[in-house]
């Protein structure tokens, strides 16, 4: 298997430092993007100052903003906003070609129907053949080249190795997993955990509630992928445990920081109204929430976050609901 032109939807932050990744893997990047001015900035002037400033891009990297043009790619990256992915998925499905491999990098739970990136590409793009690249891993440093691993998961060993093998290099290592449910759950979930934690830093309730907030924010995200049919074992590595002890313990997290700015008492929409990337975990809670009422699951951290996103109740008041939960054994 020969994939030497790797499409990359989606023109943020996330997209643009693997377009950086692949071609360092000696590949060929296509990256598209919604924004007829970042197609033309990358083209003319190897940058993307809105989504990843300062850092220039390798001049090889090629822009378009037309989708048939990377349904033709050998392999594509689907990085476009988690709640946008159907829509553009449905786009790219009438030239793309029967088998054509599609790895879901978004991390998020469609808010509307509460199905995983997985389902929504089998329904919009039922001729692709899914994976999944996730893990600890800021857009920034991925782009300077510094050292990252992620969990790239795919039910075809052979196709999932070769394509670790493909955009993968001494410093941006994909590791092979068959479980696609597994590496999907824990991407999702730490987004809202990392809210979680950002609150605890906001309200500056000290490094021992952070580390409580974490810990039994990782119990709920096990209790809940393997409700859902995650491997625990996948859990433990670079798609939860990894990726959660990244978004939780940085600022430079989307979602950490929009939680520190709720804890100092800006609202959510103060908060989202200053910004132009997508903090997913604000839209993955109520998911996340509506998943574990019906399955019987007991997520209390998930439920706080919700309450406090949707305007049910106030920071304060919902970090009292969690410090008054009876005190129980240590269980997942």
């Amino acid at each position: 298997m020969t994939f030497q032109i790797i499409g990359i939807v989606g023109g943020g932050a996330w997209g643009t430092a693997l377009a950086q990744a692949v071609i360092k893997s000696g590949r060929d990047a296509l990256l598209w993007a919604h924004e007829a001015e970042t197609v033309s900035e990358i083209n003319e002037s190897h940058i993307n100052s809105t989504y990843l400033p300062g850092i220039p891009l390798d001049p090889t990297l090629r822009a378009t903003a037309e989708l048939a043009e990377i349904a033709a790619c050998d392999a594509i990256l689907m990085v476009a906003p988690a709640q946008h992915t159907r829509v553009i998925a449905g786009q790219l499905a009438k030239d793309l070609p029967e088998g054509r491999p599609v790895i879901m990098c978004s991390k998020g739970i469609e808010q509307t129907t509460r199905k995983l990136m997985s389902q929504v590409l089998s329904e919009s793009l039922p001729q692709a053949v899914p994976a999944i690249l996730s893990g600890p891993s800021f857009a920034a440093e991925v782009a300077h080249g510094l050292p990252a691993a992620l969990t790239l998961a795919c039910e075809d060993e052979e196709l999932g190795e070769a394509l670790a093998l493909a955009i993968g290099h001494a410093t941006f290592r994909p590791y092979w997993s068959g479980d696609l449910i597994g590496a999907q759950i824990g991407g999702a979930m730490k987004n809202v955990l990392a809210i979680a934690a950002g609150i605890v830093r906001g309200k500056k309730l000290g490094s021992n509630a952070h580390a409580a907030i974490t810990t039994r924010g990782y119990a709920e995200m096990v209790r809940f992928g393997t409700a859902l049919g995650a491997q625990a074992v996948t859990l433990t590595g670079l798609s939860g445990l990894g990726d959660l002890i990244l978004t939780c313990g940085s600022p430079q997290s989307r979602n950490m920081s929009l939680g520190i700015a709720l804890g100092e008492g800006k609202t959510l929409d103060e908060v989202l109204g200053g910004r132009n990337s997508v903090s997913e975990g604000v839209y993955t809670a109520s998911a996340v929430v509506e998943i574990a009422e019906v399955s019987g699951l007991d997520l209390p951290i998930c439920a706080a976050v919700q309450s406090v996103v949707s305007g049910e109740a106030s920071v304060d008041r919902s970090i009292e609901v969690l410090l008054a939960r009876p005190v129980r054994a240590e269980l997942m």
